[in-house]
């Protein structure tokens, strides 16, 4: 089967890996560059950890998704400039997951009860525990702990690159610079900004902040949120201590916030997962200096001798909201879409190619599919 994937970002270069390795003949259509800068999976990390809330059916996933970053792991392999042995090395970093709670959050309590429910236990620390092993943090409002040897980093941007450059030595065709104009879903066809018009026996549409844009209905449904983040440079002789914290996760009713520790080469970020569901993807990409200093200030309450942090730079990020965070894998005529992902899908990308290849070979049903996407399955 020939399947056309509109959009080269993790969602979509994890799709045609996938269809690929089921003996699809694949092309991929991006309208920039690949790795696309200005798309949402291009920045240095994203992470993968197990608290998620009671979010039963996404806790569940990341096994799963663990479980599928291993079987792409060795299937690059053979694209692994460096011939070495371990593939996902340069590409992966285990840190571990610290979680913090103040009184006034149940984030925290609900990812615990809903991990130890699936067999995942969980060890609370008390604030004086919590300062003794990371004492680079600060700990106000904090009333408790729990730490996980799980979780790590994704290098994204690395692993997008390293994704495209096997595929395309697998001879799949990635045409970048080549914007879609318009879609058919139902005969599957796509008309370019040249005027040309392409076409497949199947579409995989995983457009980004920009797929309301080609299927004009999803704006009821989905939404651009532009996000910003920044990068910190720590005092000088706490570099290597960060390079061994955990991942930092700090959510309460009113902020997202997280940590991601300089790992691989990476710098130390900060960032708020709280949408702004507000943004323009062509336009605004680079942060205001108010936008990156209030961005940067929200780590005052978090690091101890904030004042000798600098600010070191600082960028945005589009999300694509779904109204309640699920993700949308359903088919739309001969078009499958892959949308909604909410800043939290990139961990997911590869075990939800595996899945979309895997309903293509009628292993699973549509709707079943839809279901479990959506972190609904039983």
């Amino acid at each position: 089967m020939k399947v056309i994937v509109v959009g080269a970002g993790i969602m979509g270069l994890a799709a045609a890996w996938a269809l690929h390795c089921h003996g699809h003949q694949v092309e991929v259509y991006e309208q920039g560059s690949i790795p696309n800068p200005l798309g949402s999976s291009v920045d240095q990390h994203r992470l993968i950890r197990f608290p998620y809330g009671s979010e039963r059916g996404y806790t569940r996933m990341v096994a799963e998704a663990y479980q599928a970053w291993e079987q792409l792991w060795a299937d690059l392999e053979g694209a692994n400039d460096l011939g070495e042995r371990d593939p996902g090395k340069g590409l992966y970093a285990t840190t571990g997951t610290l979680v913090l709670v103040s009184n006034a959050e149940q984030w925290a309590a609900e990812s615990a009860a809903t991990m130890e429910q699936l067999g995942l236990p969980v060890s609370w620390l008390s604030p004086d525990q919590v300062r003794q092993a990371f004492p680079l943090l600060e700990l106000d409002g904090v009333s408790r702990a729990f730490h996980l040897q799980s979780g790590g980093v994704l290098l994204a941007e690395r692993i997008v690159a390293a994704l495209a450059q096997h595929l395309a030595r697998q001879g799949v065709a990635l045409h970048s610079h080549q914007a879609v104009w318009e879609l058919d879903p139902e005969r599957a066809r796509l008309v370019l900004a040249d005027g040309s018009v392409v076409g497949a026996d199947r579409l995989v549409i995983a457009a980004g902040p920009w797929v309301s844009r080609l299927l004009p209905d999803l704006a009821k449904r989905v939404t651009p949120s532009r996000q910003v983040v920044v990068y910190l440079e720590p005092p000088a002789e706490l570099a290597s201590a960060w390079a061994a914290m955990p991942m930092v996760l700090d959510i309460d009713p009113q902020s997202g916030l997280y940590l991601v520790p300089p790992v691989l080469g990476t710098g130390l970020k900060l960032g708020n997962h709280c949408f702004t569901l507000a943004g323009d993807p062509d336009c605004e990409r680079i942060p205001t200096a108010a936008e990156a200093q209030a961005m940067f200030e929200q780590g005052r309450h978090r690091l101890k001798d904030f004042d000798r942090y600098r600010l070191q730079s600082t960028r945005t990020c589009f999300y694509t909201v779904e109204a309640n965070e699920q993700f949308i894998l359903e088919p739309v005529g001969n078009a499958w879409l892959m949308t909604g992902f909410s800043g939290h899908g990139f961990k997911f990308a590869s075990v939800l190619g595996l899945a979309l290849a895997e309903t293509l070979a009628g292993k699973r049903t549509a709707a079943e599919l839809s279901q479990w996407a959506a972190g609904q399955a039983d």
